[in-house]
């Protein structure tokens, strides 16, 4: 407060008293005898200060002990928040950077950063992996909405955790995470590249999806009244697939005619999702299924033209989801407008055809086969059960994969 009376004063006759007096109270770097470290002298609280900065080099110190105080001043007038807080620091440390460099330390506002690492990953990502970091890019800066334009180093683990819960409460929590896992591998590039010094997003925690409906099990009688359902159409085919490959439906439908071996009774293929090459037997109901199947000469052909035509996979869920509610499996949707407007978050159905991924993990399960065959058969990762040392051939999977229960045979009707 007296220092900045002190300034206001313009009396001609006062006016080198008052030069002496603020250059006492202005901040200053002090170095002591026999100390190899300066120290900053400043105002705060209305009290002289001295803290050690511990820099050696005076330049270092001064833009150190100005970042004090300037964030002193601002204290004392209620206005530091957290944010601002960050701000000042993140200003002084390019300060300090820029005194002993030639060249600006790199920084980048949160908006700016973001749209730019969501190009980078538009040239390396698959374009349904590219939407969703969009979708989730989108959202988190129109949820910061001005905020957007500070400096990504202002960005605050607080302001992430409240993205994640306005995600969580909006859609899902799955949906939340995988929000933040997105921010995460964002943040994580700045981190890389010198711009922020921390990940605001690391130090947030994944939500526990304990109150959410759980997908389970499709069980042989359920899924045979499906194949009913779906009889002598492509979607016969893609469910007999779903079932006994264990493997999710974008990849199902995308399924060309090279990546089956119908002499060896073998499918290859990538996962999108992890892209992990694998080459399973092919069990002998869905073998004689595709034997019955008149494959084109073209072997680039789709197994599932139709549907392999369906764009988006969310779309293929949708006729599903048709087919499940024909099967009387689940109520059909309705399209009435929900009193509680579109924030409203969605419900999770515990059936869909990823439920025929837990069938097949459930019957091979059944049928006594071992948890490593079990995962090396669905694909699933697992930090106990490593892959570099499990080496499986396809005649090793062979005898439990015919494990499993065959849904093509009619059930026989009591005498």
């Amino acid at each position: 407060m007296i220092y900045r009376y002190l300034q206001h004063i313009k009396t001609p006759s006062t006016r080198p008293f008052v030069s002496s007096i603020v250059s006492i109270l202005m901040a200053s770097v002090h170095r002591r005898k026999h100390s190899p470290y300066w120290s900053a002298v400043f105002t705060e609280n209305g009290r002289r200060v001295m803290r050690c900065t511990k820099a050696t080099n005076k330049k270092e110190a001064q833009e150190i002990c100005r970042t004090w105080e300037k964030a002193a001043r601002e204290a004392e007038t209620g206005k530091l928040t957290p944010e601002r807080a960050r701000e000042i620091i993140s200003q002084g440390v390019s300060s300090v950077f820029l005194a002993n460099n030639q060249e600006a330390m790199p920084n980048s506002s949160i908006e700016n950063w973001c749209n730019q690492w969501l190009e980078s990953k538009g040239i390396e990502s698959k374009t349904a992996t590219h939407a969703r970091y969009k979708s989730v890019i989108v959202s988190f800066i129109q949820f910061l909405g001005k905020g957007a334009k500070r400096d990504l180093a202002t960005l605050s683990p607080a302001e992430v955790m409240r993205f994640r819960d306005h995600t969580a409460k909006k859609l899902t929590k799955a949906s939340a995470n995988v929000s933040l896992k997105i921010l995460r591998a964002c943040f994580a590039a700045a981190l890389r590249h010198g711009i922020i010094t921390t990940n605001p997003a690391v130090t947030v925690s994944i939500l526990k999806k304990t109150d959410e409906a759980v997908r389970r099990a499709l069980t042989i009688t359920e899924i045979k009244a499906i194949l009913v359902k779906c009889k002598d159409s492509e979607w016969e085919g893609l469910v007999m697939m779903g079932l006994y490959s264990g493997q999710r439906l974008g990849d199902l439908a995308k399924l060309r005619w090279d990546a089956i071996d119908l002499q060896k009774g073998e499918l290859a293929l990538v996962t999108q999702k992890t892209q992990r090459r694998m080459i399973l037997p092919l069990a002998t109901p869905l073998l004689n299924y595709l034997l019955t199947l008149k494959a084109p000469g073209d072997p680039n052909a789709y197994v599932f033209p139709e549907l392999a035509a369906v764009s988006r996979v969310s779309t293929l869920s949708n006729q599903f989801h048709n087919i499940l509610v024909q099967a009387g499996l689940t109520p059909a949707r309705t399209h009435e407008k929900q009193k509680a407007g579109r924030s409203t978050k969605r419900e999770t159905n515990p059936v869909s055809f990823h439920s025929l991924r837990h069938s097949a993990v459930t019957f091979l399960k059944a049928a006594g086969v071992t948890d490593a065959l079990a995962r090396e058969i669905i694909g699933h990762e697992s930090a106990a059960i490593s892959r570099a040392y499990t080496h499986l051939n396809t005649e090793d999977i062979r005898p439990s994969i015919n494990k499993l229960p065959d849904v093509s045979k009619k059930e026989e009707k009591p005498k």
